[in-house]
């Protein structure tokens, strides 16, 4: 079984030399590595140039292409474009495997039914900030539920038959949810898919506070833009729930904002359930930090990512 790790670039010269020591280091290693470099400006490409040698020395074949504009959907499928190896393993620049994530998420391989592998992601950060951030951006250990979980890009791998059924990761989306569609897609073809939590990658969580609630709109916007809140395999996810809940909340208080100039009663009704809900963030979360300061963080943080989520989505829905 010949595997190929497939990985876009773009601008991580502060943590592609971690990230090509965390794959010389694997305990299991693949037959070839392939870089795909969106147009770094800065020494990223040759960094991966000096490292190469800790590849080549294991007999790894080590490939960079560079390829300026390419958005990340281009990059991964120009990558696997060029492989001829029967499995493709994916991660993104930024996340640090764990030394044993190459050979347990490949090993479900073995049995010939499987089409997907869904790796996970450890969201790390040592600063509080940070820490409350995991709540919002990504799905914690505590709440993975394999039923339901869609691997992230930053941790997956899949048999190449199946990425050529699907027609690729769509590269009409630019920068975020190109990954959660091919899931869909492949849900739809019927490809078998397996969860391995066990299978990890460390995925720093931003401090630059622009640069983190940034994200919040980008992929929000990715997923509108995929079409997943009518996709007919919405049955798969909850995207549709968490997207509808959201709207529906700032509805109701719209709507009593608006009454209440006819009725003081409705304004002091939205009032006494918008510090519930401040309480809801606070309650749902706290246990994922255990830092007093969170009592402050998580509640901003809560009306933030909702207010740039429903911005992004829509603007996802309309483009």
């Amino acid at each position: 079984m010949k595997i190929s790790l497939v990985i876009p670039v773009l601008n991580e010269e502060e943590t592609i030399e971690k990230l090509l020591q965390a794959l010389a280091d694997q305990t299991k290693k693949p037959d070839e590595i392939i870089f795909v470099d969106g147009g770094s400006k800065d020494k990223t490409v040759k960094k991966m140039e000096n490292g190469k040698w800790k590849m080549e020395k294991d007999n790894i074949r080590f490939k960079i292409f560079v390829k300026p504009g390419a958005s990340i959907a281009q990059g991964r499928n120009y990558g696997i474009e060029r492989t001829e190896r029967e499995i493709i393993v994916m991660t993104d620049a930024g996340c640090i495997p764990h030394h044993d994530w190459f050979e347990k998420i490949t090993q479900p391989f073995t049995d010939p039914k499987i089409d997907v592998v869904a790796g996970f992601y450890k969201m790390t950060g040592e600063s509080i900030f940070q820490r409350c951030l995991t709540c919002y951006l990504g799905i914690l250990p505590e709440r993975l539920n394999p039923k339901t979980f869609l691997p992230s890009a930053r941790s997956i791998a899949f048999k190449k038959e199946i990425w050529q059924k699907v027609g690729g990761f769509s590269e009409k989306l630019t920068k975020a949810g190109e990954d959660t569609l091919f899931n869909y897609q492949a849900k739809r073809l019927g490809a078998k898919f397996v969860v391995v939590p066990e299978a990890l990658v460390d995925w720093e969580i931003d401090k630059r506070f622009f640069e983190v609630t940034k994200k919040f709109y980008i992929y929000a916007k990715g997923d509108g833009q995929a079409g997943i809140w009518w996709h007919p395999s919405k049955r798969f996810s909850t995207h549709n729930l968490k997207i509808s809940s959201i709207y529906g909340r700032y509805l109701v208080g719209g709507t009593l904002f608006i009454t209440g100039f006819f009725s003081n009663f409705f304004w002091i009704l939205l009032i006494v359930l918008f510090l519930g809900y401040l309480f809801w963030a606070i309650f749902k979360n706290y246990k994922f930090v255990k830092k007093w300061q969170a009592i402050f963080y998580l509640p901003a943080i809560q009306i933030a990512s909702d207010f740039l989520v429903m911005a992004g989505f829509l603007a996802g829905v309309l483009r």
